[in-house]
């Protein structure tokens, strides 16, 4: 009798959902795991085709917060210099000697794969996605996500995202239709010191793009402040002084 008891008061204290998951701490945890809050980053990107043709972009990284960001092409050669800035939901190219940056969209790709600008840009999970559900599977826990907005790449989002590292292993992309668009696939977890631990590969492909495949290869990730001025249209054509 007296263990029944007890077992009545912990119930009445902590009812079910006392114990429910939190899926927006979760995601803000995802995020943080992935990618310090400011950084800066050098990555490789590669596109492969069905034919076996590779083409292969070295990009330098900044972000500032939750959602800023710009890149630099390091190579190849035909691109170097380009540059990409991401204020929100807005975006921009800067190509040397064309003039002034001009508007890009989420879906688009300035690299031409698999990857889209949003992926490429990426800002927080938490910043684009409401979690509308969160559930435990075993060693994964597993998050619905709606965008907040009809500016995002994609409607939903399914994240698998291992217990132990609070990493993502597998994201699903769906559009508002329902339809699954991509798949990201989240390996190889490496130490870039200073406590950060993440995925160092990220690979992708998509029903709408047979045969074709995309993959990030993290080759630095490091945090560092950055100054405000670095996200504005003008500083897109000097973010190689970030570098020296």
């Amino acid at each position: 009798m007296k263990t029944i008891r007890r077992l009545l008061v912990l119930a009445a204290l902590f009812p079910p959902s006392a114990f429910a998951l939190d899926g927006r701490a979760l995601l803000e945890q995802v995020d943080r795991n992935l990618e310090p809050e400011s950084y800066e980053m050098t990555r490789k990107l590669i596109n492969e085709e069905p034919d076996g043709r590779r083409k292969e972009f070295i990009l330098y990284s900044v972000k500032k917060g939750r959602d800023k960001v710009a890149a630099l092409f390091l190579a190849p050669a035909s691109d170097m210099g380009r540059a990409t800035l991401r204020q929100g939901d807005n975006m921009w190219l800067y190509i040397p000697n064309v003039g002034k940056p001009v508007r890009i969209t989420s879906l688009q790709s300035v690299t031409g794969g698999v990857f889209n600008n949003a992926d490429i840009l990426r800002v927080d999970y938490s910043q684009e996605y409401n979690v509308t559900s969160a559930s435990e599977d075993g060693p994964a826990y597993l998050l619905d996500l709606k965008a907040k907005t009809g500016n995002v790449a994609y409607d939903r989002l399914k994240l698998t995202i291992d217990r132990k590292t609070v990493l993502p292993t597998v994201i699903e992309a769906y559009a508002a239709s329902g339809m699954l668009v991509k798949t990201l696939r989240f390996k190889d977890i490496k130490d870039f010191g200073a406590g950060i631990r993440r995925p160092a590969t990220v690979e992708t492909d998509s029903p709408l793009n047979k045969g074709y495949k995309s993959v990030m290869l993290y080759a630095a990730v490091k945090k560092r402040e950055v100054p405000d001025e670095v996200f504005t249209l003008n500083y897109l054509a000097r973010l190689e002084e970030l570098r020296k």
